[in-house]
C-alpha cells in the first residue's frame, strides 16, 4: 500500500486534508519506553501555521489523541495509534477542482490513479496536511532515540536565492541541534532570517510562491548500523523524505558537489580521537556503504515552490476536454519549506530508529 512504510518501524498514515480526522499507526516500537506527549505536542507546534505571513492561515490544533499502544506513560509494544481532528476546513474553495486540474499538483495523476474517486478537497490524501502524521510519529521515535543519546535537528537552510550557513558536518553537537528545535522561525542567523521572511512575503504579495531547502543532522548515531544497497541508511531516509509532499531532491553529506572533485579531495581521512575512530572531514555525511560511520549524519531536502498560487495559470478541463485557465483560491503556504523543517527532522527520527531496530543486537 502507498501509505504504509514498513522498515524496522512500521508507519501507516490515513485520512485526507478535509476528512473528519487524520492519523498514524506505529508498529514494532520497543515496549516500555516512556513517552512524554507534552514534548510530542511541542514538535507538532513547530509545524503549525505562523502569524507572520510566511505560511497558510489555516491553523489546526493538531493535538494527537492516543487510541492504543500507550499505557501508564510508556509504550506497550503493540501498535501505537494517534489521531488528529480536522477542525478548520473550507471545502468550498475546491469546488471547481473536480474538473480543472491544478498545475503542479497531483490532481490529474490522482484522478487517473483512482478513476476519479479520490477526495479533491484540499488535495485529499496528497495534501501536506498529512505531514502532521509524520511529525507525530517522528516525535515519538525521537524520544526513543534520545534515550540512546541520539539527537536529530533541522533548520531552513535557504529560500529562493537566500542561503544561510550549513551545519558543521564534523563539529555539530547535540546542543546545536536542540537549539534549532527551540527556534520560533527555523533560521538561526538573524540577518538571513529576515531576508528569508522578506523573500517569502514578496512571493506571497506577488500572488506567487518560492521553494526552499531544509538541512537536517543527527548526532550520536553509533557506527556500524545499516546495510548495503536496499536497506542502507540513505535508502531508508530517502524513502521517508520523498514521502513528504513537495520534495524534489535529497542529498547526503556534500551531495552533488562531490561530482566535481577528485577522490583525493573527497575522501574523509580516518584518525583516532579519544580512543575512537573518526574522520577529519565528513564529506560522506556520516554514511559509508549504507552503514553509519559514527560521524554526524547530514542531509539536505529540496522543496519545490508551492504549486497553489493565486496567479492565473493555464490548465485543462477534463470534463469538457478543453484548455482553460485557473486562479487558485484558498489558504496555502507561500513556501512549504518553512513548516517542513520539523517534518524532515521527524522522518530522520523514524528512519534512524528503524535502522537500529533492524539490527536486533543493537536495540
Amino acid at each position: 500500500m502507498s501509505s504504509i512504510w514498513n522498515n524496522g518501524v512500521a508507519v501507516s498514515i490515513f485520512g485526507e486534508s478535509h476528512s473528519e480526522a487524520i492519523g498514524v499507526i506505529l508498529d514494532n516500537l520497543p515496549a516500555g519506553v516512556p513517552i512524554d506527549f507534552d514534548r510530542v505536542q511541542q514538535m507538532m507546534r513547530r509545524r503549525q501555521a505562523k502569524s507572520d505571513g510566511t505560511t497558510t492561515t489555516r491553523v489546526e490544533p493538531d493535538i494527537p489523541r492516543v487510541l492504543s499502544g500507550y499505557y501508564d506513560g510508556k509504550t506497550t509494544g503493540t501498535p501505537l495509534a494517534m489521531v488528529m481532528e480536522n477542525t478548520n476546513t473550507r471545502s468550498k474553495d475546491y469546488s471547481e477542482l473536480a474538473v480543472k486540474m491544478r498545475p503542479g499538483h497531483a490532481d490529474y495523476t490522482g484522478h487517473l490513479r483512482y478513476a476519479g474517486a479520490n477526495d479533491i478537497r484540499g488535495g485529499g490524501h496528497f495534501s501536506g496536511r498529512l505531514t502532521a502524521c509524520l511529525v507525530a510519529a517522528g516525535a515519538v521515535c525521537g524520544q526513543i532515540l534520545e534515550a540512546q543519546n541520539i539527537v536529530c535537528g533541522a533548520k531552513l537552510l535557504s529560500v529562493g536565492g537566500v542561503c544561510g550557513e550549513r551545519l558543521d558536518p564534523v563539529q555539530v553537537t547535540r546542543e546545536d541541534l536542540r537549539a534549532l528545535q527551540q527556534l520560533t522561525f527555523p533560521v538561526p542567523e538573524e540577518s538571513v532570517r529576515q531576508e528569508i521572511i522578506d523573500t517569502i512575503q514578496n512571493a506571497r504579495m506577488s500572488l506567487d510562491s518560492v521553494g526552499g531547502i531544509v538541512e537536517c543532522a543527527a548526532v550520536g548515531m553509533p557506527a556500524g548500523i545499516g546495510s548495503p544497497m536496499m536497506d542502507g541508511i540513505e535508502s531508508l531516509l530517502s524513502s521517508l523524505f520523498f514521502a513528504i509532499p513537495g520534495v524534489k531532491g535529497v542529498e547526503f553529506g556534500d551531495g552533488f558537489d562531490v561530482a566535481t572533485r577528485h577522490g583525493s579531495e573527497n575522501n574523509d581521512p580516518f584518525t583516532i580521537q579519544n580512543g575512537k575512530v573518526v574522520t577529519t572531514t565528513n564529506h560522506a555525511g556520516g554514511v559509508l556503504g549504507g552503514i553509519s560511520s559514527g560521524m554526524p549524519i547530514t542531509a539536505r531536502v529540496a522543496f519545490k515552490p508551492t504549486p497553489s498560487i493565486a496567479r492565473e495559470q493555464r490548465t485543462v478541463n477534463i470534463e469538457t476536454m478543453e484548455d482553460t485557465t485557473l486562479s487558485i483560491i484558498g489558504r496555502h503556504d507561500p513556501c512549504i519549506a518553512v513548516r517542513a523543517v520539523p517534518v524532515v527532522e521527524a522522518c530522520m527520527n523514524i528512519g534512524l530508529l528503524s535502522a537500529i531496530l533492524m539490527q536486533p543486537t543493537l536495540k
